[in-house]
């Protein structure tokens, strides 16, 4: 068993091992070097991901940063450019609007302006979310921004399994990627193999499989999902329960098939509603899959809000299991 947090600690030193290419930066990604000592820590950040990598790796390879999302995408960038396959971390998903330039006009846009002539190996990591009190500017899931780019690969793990396995897959590739981890699933513990693995973009898990409705699901959303389905169970409903895993390429094919089979989706993301992950995937459905629809597409999201600090306004936030419980004996109606 190993955490999500493990998971993705253990796939950033097999791939440094495996590759001299892959560097790792962003601040306090080697713990600092704070102390009256000046050693260097290993803590590995705020949320302790690549703790240790520094000892092993040295400060060539493990970066720390100035605090400038701006510099750090920057620098990675233009490593990319000159051979390097960097790990860029931003501490806060959130802030990526600092860096936004470099990102969507840079990063995304090099293979292309430059006629194929180059790649850009970078992979970005976005810790993401809210459930973790850290109010408005510290839990946003923002991956639909990126997701709306031509050029960037965008990759949302549930589970450690899939963040190893996903993780692997993102540094080898020779796009950006950019790669959401969900800060309140770190801890999380599923059944991981200690061998490296890869697990392909724009492949979708079918979580379950049921024939009365088919719930896409995406990050923190799926195990809410399996809770919400647990529940139902009882009263005879099931589905299949769809994870994509990547929503940049995006799985089309696995969803149109199961509703065709149920002829029923409810879509839970924990992004705000307008322009979100789920409005595109029922977009799809909509254009693609129509004929196959027995009742309207039903969404779970976050309300049209900034994310709350207030633990209790938060808990209301974020969509839980009893929302999307409601939402599949909604469309069943």
């Amino acid at each position: 068993m190993k955490s999500y947090r493990e998971a993705i600690n253990q796939t950033l030193a097999q791939e440094m091992r495996r590759d001299d290419s892959v560097i790792v930066l962003g601040e306090d990604v080697s713990g600092g070097a704070g102390g009256s000592s000046g050693k260097r820590d290993a803590a590995g950040g705020v949320f302790g991901v690549t703790a240790g990598l520094i000892g092993e790796f040295g400060e060539q390879r493990v970066i720390d940063t100035p605090i400038s999302e701006s510099a750090i995408m920057g620098a990675a960038g233009g490593a990319a450019l000159a051979g390097l396959r960097p790990v860029a971390e931003l501490m806060f998903a959130d802030f990526v609007g600092v860096s936004f330039d470099q990102i969507f006009n840079q990063m995304a846009k090099f293979r292309y302006m430059f006629g194929g002539k180059t790649t850009t190996p970078v992979v970005v990591r976005l810790p993401t979310g809210a459930g973790m009190n850290m109010a408005a500017q510290h839990s946003q899931t923002i991956y639909p921004f990126l997701t709306a780019v031509p050029g960037l690969k965008v990759v949302i793990p549930s589970n450690a399994y899939d963040a190893k396995g996903l993780l692997a897959t993102a540094i080898r590739d020779d796009d950006p990627v950019m790669f959401f981890e969900h800060k309140a699933l770190y801890p999380r513990k599923c059944e991981v193999p200690d061998e490296d693995y890869t697990i392909n973009f724009g492949e979708a898990e079918l979580v379950r499989e049921g024939d009365d409705v088919t719930v896409v699901a995406l990050a923190r959303m799926v195990g809410f999902a399996e809770k919400a389905l647990d529940s139902l169970a009882a009263e005879g409903i099931s589905a299949d329960l769809i994870d994509p895993r990547t929503v940049s390429p995006l799985d089309e094919e696995t969803i149109l098939d199961s509703v065709e089979n149920t002829g029923r989706l409810v879509v839970v993301d924990e992004s705000n509603p307008r322009c979100s992950v789920a409005a595109d995937i029922a977009a799809i459905v909509a254009c693609k899959g129509f004929h196959s629809l027995k009742a309207p597409i039903k969404l779970v999201t976050a309300p049209h809000t900034p994310v709350p600090f207030a633990r209790e306004l938060e808990r209301a936030y974020v969509p839980g299991p009893a929302h999307i419980a409601a939402a599949i004996k909604e469309v069943l109606q």
